[in-house]
This record gives structure tokens, sequence and C-alpha cells, in this order.
């Protein structure tokens, strides 16, 4: 029987950030992965997903190139070679990562853990916190704490058939080799826009069909209708608050929706959300019902983000360390202040509280949306978009939503501003370089510290 100080079943995000910070603060951690280390994440989403996204942004570069003077031509997209790119950055974080957790003498035990229940003790004597038992097939480790990581999975609707060839999740998405000339995608949020985006790119007749009223329903209405204007303008087609009723595959695929319309591809990409692997209640201090025990990342309802999972990690390794030290506990993760990006074209961004949700909390808060229209290197990137802030009404900044070009890049700042309680008036004084679309946050607190510069009327 192997002893530990915490036993972790899972080695995604949030699993593989507990360990390395369990031992950096002298904990002896063990990792539990039936799979690859780094998770989903890294192997099926967060980073492969985004390599395909970076292809396309080069395809539509060169399609769209004459507009800048250079006169380019996309002779075709190769999907096995776009891959085999994806893979090869895929390949290089995973040796870091491994190398990473070797180089800690992190143990890594390979299998499926399963938490067991019964009598704790150690040599007859009970201790505090229990000591808890993970079964890794014939193997048993033992531990006080012990953190669940497992995740979560592509889910689908009843009724519906997951055949991996002609009705996909991401999963498979990321492992087509060759392009359909059509595809629908069932579901608006994250994942269905960011396959949608990336598949018109490279050439793809893609259709969206979406239950909700709007595309990514979680962000500011504002930021969904003007995705869903960028769409028509790049030829994507969308079905808002269309129900999928049913699905039938025979030389196409058709999903019939409410109403009676019906739409056929040559594929269906099933994008409606991820369930995780199994459901658990925690504490404000991601502890679960039974003591010694936590959960962090997705099986934490909530965000659905692996640097949620990877914020999560670390928060209990660094409260494990603090129950046995007796030194400072961490302060919990808090979605509020966690931010968000969408990595479609154009993308997404955002961090801390929405309009409506603000107003809810505080009542009297005030708004203002800068249109990117008037910041230089977003001419430059030839991109439309806006930043909008919410405030307390004579207060901090609450919130701040941003759609646009490359707009990800700003919710660092973002997150500062909120996260620090900013004023408006504290970031007007910040001096922003010019030219840079960074400039547009300056610009939107400027406007809210009642000094507006680049703002007509």
């Amino acid at each position: 029987m192997s002893q530990h100080d915490l036993i972790i079943v899972g080695a995604g995000s949030g699993g593989y950030a507990c360990a390395l910070r369990a031992a950096e603060l002298g904990l002896r951690p063990v990792l539990v992965e039936e799979d690859l280390v780094g998770g989903t994440c890294l192997h099926r989403g967060c980073i492969p997903t985004k390599a395909v996204l970076h292809a396309a942004e080069i395809a539509d570069a060169a399609r769209d190139s004459t507009r800048f003077g250079v006169h380019a031509t996309l002779e075709r997209v190769d999907l096995g070679e776009v891959r085999n790119y994806a893979d090869s950055v895929v390949g290089r974080l995973h040796k870091g990562l491994t190398g990473l957790i070797k180089s800690r003498s992190i143990e890594v035990v390979r299998g499926r853990g399963a938490l067991e229940t019964g009598p704790d003790a150690v040599e007859g004597q009970p201790t505090r916190p229990p000591m808890r038992r993970v079964r890794v097939g014939e193997q048993i480790l033992q531990a006080p704490y012990v953190v669940l990581a497992t995740g979560s999975s592509p889910r689908s609707l009843p009724g519906l058939e997951i055949d991996g060839t002609r009705v996909l999740t991401s999963d498979h998405a990321l492992r087509l080799t060759e392009l359909p000339t059509s595809a629908i995608v069932l579901g608006g949020g994250v994942i269905g826009v960011e396959f949608a985006s990336a598949w018109r790119s490279f050439g793809v007749e893609v259709t969206v069909v979406e239950a909700l009223p709007r595309l990514v329903p979680n962000e500011e209405p504002e930021i969904s209708q003007a995705l869903q204007r960028a769409f028509r303008r790049r030829g994507i087609k969308t079905l808002i608050g269309k129900p999928m009723e049913s699905v039938r595959v025979d030389e196409s695929v058709t999903v019939s929706v409410s109403g009676g319309t019906e739409v056929s591809a040559d594929i269906l990409l099933v994008a409606v959300g991820r369930a995780p692997d199994r459901t658990v209640r925690v504490d404000e201090r991601l502890q679960t019902e039974i003591e010694g025990v936590y959960a962090v990342g997705d099986l934490v309802p909530g965000l659905q983000l692996a640097h949620r999972g990877f914020a999560h990690g670390i928060f209990v390794a660094e409260e494990i360390a603090s129950l046995r030290d007796g030194t400072p506990s961490p302060t919990p993760v808090l979605d509020q202040s966690i931010p968000r990006v969408t990595y479609s074209d154009p993308e997404i961004a955002a961090v801390g509280l929405g309009e409506a949700a603000a107003r809810e909390r505080y009542g009297d808060i005030e708004t203002f949306t800068y249109e990117l229209a008037g910041n230089g290197r977003s001419q430059i990137l030839g991109t439309q978009g806006f930043v909008k802030v919410v405030r307390r009404a004579n207060g901090p900044v609450l919130g701040i939503h941003l759609i646009g070009a490359r707009v990800g890049e700003l919710v660092g700042e973002a997150q500062l501003i909120t996260n620090w309680e900013a004023y408006p008036q504290e970031v007007a004084g910040l001096i922003h370089a010019h030219p840079t679309q960074s400039e547009a946050l300056g610009e939107a607190h400027l406007a809210l510290a009642g000094k507006p510069l680049h703002v007509h009327g």
C-alpha cells in the first residue's frame, strides 16, 4: 500500500497544477491518470483547437491579402497537414509538461482511480483528517487528502447517436483529415462558434443551429448581436431560437428544427457543451461532503475553463498545505474574477459582471461602449467591434466585455481593472501605447471618467 500526502485523480489542468504546487510546498503528491498528462485542454481542447483556429486565420489572411496590397493565392487547405501542425504543438507542450512533473519528483500512476469508502485508519489508529484510499487496478494508494480532477466530456442530446464519422463531437472533429463540403454545428456556445469560425475560414459551408435566442448566450446581448452580424458577413448561416427536433443520417445528415425547417450537410458537429464526469458538491473552499476530499475544475459547477481548473488546483494545494502547517489559507477562486475568451473570428473576451447581473446586484450602474472604429490599431487590422465597460454608479469597474480581432490579448488588463476594483479615473490616468488596441480600454475609461477624447457626440 502506497502512502502519500495527497492523491490527485486526474492529470488535466486542475490536477497537474495541484501536483506541481503541492510539491513546491513540500507535500508528497501522487497523480493518477488513465490517459495522458495534460488532460482534455492539452490533447483534445484548448491547445489543438486554437492551433486549428490559427491555421484558419492564416487561410483568411491569404484569401484577403489583396486588400492590403499583397497579392497572394490560397491554393488549398490540407486538413491532414493542419492536424499534423496542431499535433506538433501538443507534442512539444506534452513533452515539456512531463519533464516538469518528473523534475519535481511527482509520482504518476497509470490507470483509472476509484475513491474507496469504509473504515479510515492507519495501523488501527484513527487520524484527522481520516486516511483515504484510492484504488488503481490492483494498487491501493493512501493519503489524508484526495483531490478529484477528472474533468468533463462532450455532451449529447437524448436520442442523438454519435457515430464519430457523420455525427461528431469536438473530439472527433479534431481528428478529421479531410474537410467536408458542408457542416452543421449544433450549439452556438463557445465550442460551436469556434469550430464554425475555423471551418468557414477553410471554405466549408457552415450552418449553426442554436436552441436559445442568441449565439454565445452567456455573453452580453450586444456581443451576441455583433457576432451574428460578423458571421452573416462571413457567410455562416445561423438558425437561432430553433431547438433540434430530429436528426436523420443517410447520404447526408439532415437536422429538423422547430417550425419545420430542415437543413442538410455532410457532417453534424454536436457542440451542446460538456458534462462533468461526476456530480460533485463542494463548499466555498472546494471540499466535498467527504472530509479531506476536494474537487477542482469542471467537476465544480460554474465556468468550464482550463485556467479555472488550474487556479482551483493551486488553491487546493495551498489549502492543504495551510491545514498541515498552519500557514495563512489562500483566497478562494471566484468565477466572477476569471477571464474568458472565445477564439472565433471575431474574438470575444470578458471578465466580471455583465450589465444585467451588475444592475441586479447593485442597482444603479453606468456603462460605456467604445467602438473599435475609433482605434488606430483596429483600423490597421481591419476589424470591427467594441469595448463595453460596466461600473457601479460613482464606483469601481465591475465588468469589461470586448469583441473584435485579437481582443483576447486585452483581457489581462481587463482582469486587473475589475479584480482590483479600479475606478475609471484611475485607469484613465494610465498611458496606453500607441497604436495598440489597448488604447480602446483607455478611451472607454476616459469617457466614464468624464473626459472622453476620441468619442463622437
